[in-house]
């Protein structure tokens, strides 16, 4: 059964942070955007209503999140991300398959839809596996404000695994073969450790060290981790670096490159690429 009403929920279990409108609770806080988060190269008046309008639809999700999880029950987590703060977008949840609260983090699939900024698509119907194990069910839609701009999603995660299991039986006894493997997924509060999975599958994906990897295989790495939104985090340059055992320096040189690259990719196709942490 979804738990009672305490000090940081809303009716229906739903959790709220009291930095953002529509929180009914002391919760974890979390600080609204600054206006100049909310789109660059817009006047102070532009940005403040922008982030305005954002923050109205934030609030509004609210009952749509309790709606959800009430219908759908306690195997159905419902998640409102704000992108403007992606190292804890998590602003409201409601019932729990990923362990996730208020404050919490994105997953690796939320910092690639952030990589992708306006140009995002909704993400529908996959299924992924957290690391607890759980076969997980999702769909991401995009939140835009009445720019296009995209800056946040909600999240529908349905735990399936009983539902995995009963066909795997039925399947078993019917002769059919098993299902294909399925992608782990790092759900959790903490962005580090989000960003840390996200380095290590692309370090096992490349069947070497680091140190035995030319600059070609070196770069693809970089441009692997920023096309996934990983730079997007604020620190995550130092934390990478960390993760690979190289200096900071050099992997600020090799995110250089890669942006260079991105920026005269996208100058030839006209699409502007997002702007993540800088040096």
């Amino acid at each position: 059964m979804p738990p009672g009403p305490s000090p940081d929920r809303g009716p229906g279990g739903r959790h709220t942070g009291d930095g953002w409108p529509g929180a009914d609770g002391p919760g974890a806080s979390v600080p609204p955007s600054r206006p100049a988060e909310a789109g660059r190269g817009k006047s102070r008046g532009a940005c403040e209503a922008s982030v305005r309008e954002q923050d109205a639809i934030i609030a509004a999700l609210a009952p749509v999140v309790d709606g959800i999880a009430a219908t759908l029950g306690s195997f159905c987590e419902v998640v409102v991300h704000d992108f403007r703060r992606p190292e804890r977008s998590v602003v409201a949840i409601a019932e729990s398959v990923t362990g996730r609260g208020v404050g919490g983090s994105m997953s690796e699939i939320g910092m690639g839809i952030l990589a992708r900024g306006d140009q995002a698509r909704d993400e529908l119907n996959y299924v992924t596996r957290t690391r607890d194990g759980k076969l997980v069910k999702s769909s991401t839609m995009v939140l835009r404000d009445s720019a296009g701009t995209v800056f946040g999603a909600l999240c529908v995660n349905l735990d399936i695994t009983a539902v995995n299991q009963a066909h795997a039986l039925l399947g078993g006894l019917a002769g059919l073969t098993a299902p294909a493997a399925v992608p782990t997924t790092t759900f959790g509060d903490d962005i580090a450790s989000v960003v840390d999975a996200v380095v290590d599958a692309y370090q096992l994906r490349q069947n070497r060290p680091w140190a035995e990897l030319g600059r070609a295989e070196r770069l693809e790495l970089f441009a692997g981790l920023h096309e996934r939104g990983v730079f997007a985090v604020r620190r995550a340059v130092p934390q990478v670096a960390a993760r690979l055992g190289i200096s900071r320096a050099s992997a600020y040189n090799y995110l250089a490159e890669v942006r260079a690259r991105s920026a005269r990719d996208d100058a030839g196709s006209g699409h502007t690429t997002p702007q993540g942490e800088q040096p």
